[in-house]
């Protein structure tokens, strides 16, 4: 099995990464895709990436960290770059490893949360643009994180259809309604599902449930991803995540879907090859 999005490349697993590994390894978590979501914790993924042949690497910048980018340099002192500063160094980042199978986690999120306002939607906007541009020019697929921003991400990949790959990428922790899954699936993108589908009720700001987008979703679209260390699934919410937790939320889909579990492993480790192009 493979667990397309997690973040042993941040600090909550740089004491016992090893050891995590080899217990998701022991529980049939035999591949592992990190993911940055700034330079530093891209580097960091393409490292590991290196160290272990069964880790690959996801490069990019994530939505919250647009306004760290001097966009209309106006505000040089509060900046970490500017984008073509970024753009550059993540484009060295994606190039020096065959190991980087996607560029994320990029997209727009207009949720507010308590430690971090709504970053400015045009500093998003045009971050999530350029990405694009550098996935399409290095033929990686693009993994997508997306918040309360569906129709904002909509409006932009339809902009940049001659961008995309015949087969897109994903759509990270996927959330919506039934409308916004259709066009996501008709624009050819797969969708990933993660520890939240274990919780009971509708996140904040949602009109459908997780398991619903489940049920909705041909299996031969979907693919497992923990979001590590972050929504670890029932029973052990409230304790830190682990790609070895991708076999739990492997087994509730198969009894949301009603088929077994052998056919959701079987069929997503197929989705995940389709879309990232493994070589293991």
């Amino acid at each position: 099995m493979v667990d397309v999005h997690c973040h042993l490349n941040f600090k909550a697993f740089e004491n016992d990464y090893d050891e995590v590994i080899k217990r998701a390894v022991e529980a049939g978590v035999d591949t592992i895709i990190n993911v940055g979501t700034k330079l530093d914790t891209s580097q960091r993924a393409v490292e590991m990436a290196s160290q272990y042949d069964n880790l690959y690497a996801i490069v990019g910048v994530h939505p919250h960290h647009a306004d760290k980018v001097t966009l209309e340099k106006s505000h040089p002192e509060q900046s970490e770059g500017s984008l073509d500063d970024w753009m550059k160094q993540l484009k060295q980042i994606a190039k020096s490893s065959t190991k980087v199978v996607a560029i994320g986690e990029i997209g727009m999120d207009n949720y507010r949360y308590q430690s971090n306002g709504i970053t400015d939607p045009k500093a998003q906007r045009e971050l999530f643009e350029r990405q694009i541009e550098l996935a399409y020019k290095l033929k990686l697929p693009l993994q997508i994180h997306n918040r309360h921003a569906g129709k904002e991400i909509l409006e932009v990949l339809n902009a940049h259809k001659n961008l995309l790959m015949n087969i897109p990428g994903m759509f990270h922790c996927f959330s919506g309604n039934l409308a916004f899954l259709k066009r996501v699936l008709d624009l050819g993108f797969y969708v990933g599902f993660d520890g939240n589908i274990t919780y009971k009720g509708l996140a904040p700001g949602e009109d459908t449930s997780l398991p619903d987008l489940v049920k909705a979703t041909p299996i031969d679209k979907i693919v497992i991803e923990t979001d590590s260390p972050y929504l670890t699934p029932e029973p052990h919410r409230g304790s830190r995540n682990e790609p070895s937790y991708a076999i739990i939320i492997s087994r509730v889909i198969a009894q949301i879907k009603g088929i077994p579990f052998e056919e959701v492993v079987s069929q997503t480790n197929k989705n995940t090859h389709t879309i990232f192009r493994l070589n293991s």
